[in-house]
């Protein structure tokens, strides 16, 4: 029977045992000016909560625009390189959407799997988190199945984020959730993910929670830097961008720290999806100079011209569940 290993250090829980190998953290520059994308993603109605492939080739988002089948519905469209307009969205159609709200989408690492938020019946709540899985990035995408009643619970599991260690292969689900418990409004959680596609219960991650709302993060492909959606305390507009980042992926989170201006606003600035290699985000905002409701924007950033070292001097505990 296989087994669940559920990764404590994801609470900052960790221990010396044995030396691993140094990891070089990269360093960025200052985020550019955001940019709108514009049509044809971007409509007089809400569109939002963007994430790309690796190649950049294709974008899930969530739209609330006319030809779906219910309020939100996820859509996507393709471009032929990185320097080439995006074509017509379409929508993702009755297989994945339904007559509810389904969005924040979200890819594994190999994008076969797809998570998203739905509050279609045959849930376990309020509003679940629910998967798709295709066999290839040329096949169709599977009738989706909710990821079950040990992650979702009776309120609301809402915006995943998918991170998969890049030493040990492990992989996490981070999400919100307003259940009891915690320590805010929305607070952030996290789910170890099993290679059968079974998944382990919520642990809150206290680090990267408030009192305020918390709900979609993005962490780098790295494990140094996650960015946290949140209207918490401190910010420049209701919903801010804050970032919050750790030395080895067994330190624990810092103290999350607004991302400041120009990334944030006096507006509604959320839902971050970093590329792999660190240089761009894309985000929705309601700033002027966009053509609806929220919109689709990105900032850029170039890498250092130099990296500092990193040593993981200690491992994390494991628990084996049966």
């Amino acid at each position: 029977m296989r087994r669940i290993v559920t990764l404590l250090y994801v609470l900052g829980c960790h221990a010396a045992t044995t030396y691993s190998s140094p990891q070089r953290a990269e360093t960025f520059g200052e985020w550019s000016t955001p940019v709108n994308v514009g049509p044809p993603l971007n409509t007089a109605f809400n569109d939002n909560y963007a994430v790309l492939s690796r190649r950049g080739l294709t974008i899930y988002f969530t739209s609330d625009r006319p030809g779906g089948f219910g309020g939100d519905d996820l859509w996507f469209a393709t471009r032929e390189s990185v320097d080439s307009p995006w074509e017509e969205p379409q929508n993702m159609g009755a297989a994945i959407n339904t007559a509810a709200a389904d969005s924040l989408a979200v890819l594994s690492s190999d994008e076969h799997v797809m998570y998203f938020h739905s509050t279609r019946d045959g849930g376990c709540g309020q509003g679940d988190i629910w998967t798709t899985r295709r066999q290839n990035k040329h096949s169709d995408w599977e009738e989706p199945t909710n990821l079950g009643c040990v992650l979702n619970t009776p309120a609301v599991e809402i915006a995943p984020a998918f991170f998969e260690d890049p030493e040990t292969e492990q992989a996490t689900l981070f999400y919100g959730s307003n259940r009891p418990g915690g320590i805010g409004d929305f607070d952030v959680y996290a789910s170890p993910l099993g290679e059968d596609g079974s998944v382990g219960p919520g642990i809150l991650v206290r680090e990267l929670s408030s009192t305020g709302r918390d709900t979609r993060i993005f962490v780098r492909k790295d494990g140094l830097e996650a960015f946290v959606t949140t209207n918490r305390a401190g910010g420049q507009g209701l919903i801010d961008i804050w970032v919050s980042t750790r030395e080895t992926l067994f330190n624990p989170w810092s103290a999350p720290m607004d991302l400041g201006s120009p990334v944030n606003s006096g507006f509604d600035d959320g839902s971050p999806w970093l590329s792999r290699d660190g240089t761009t985000l894309y985000f929705f905002s309601t700033r002027p100079g966009g053509y609806g409701k929220r919109d689709i924007w990105y900032t850029t950033r170039t890498k250092g011209d130099h990296e500092s070292r990193v040593h993981h001097d200690s491992r994390p505990i494991y628990e084996v569940l049966p």
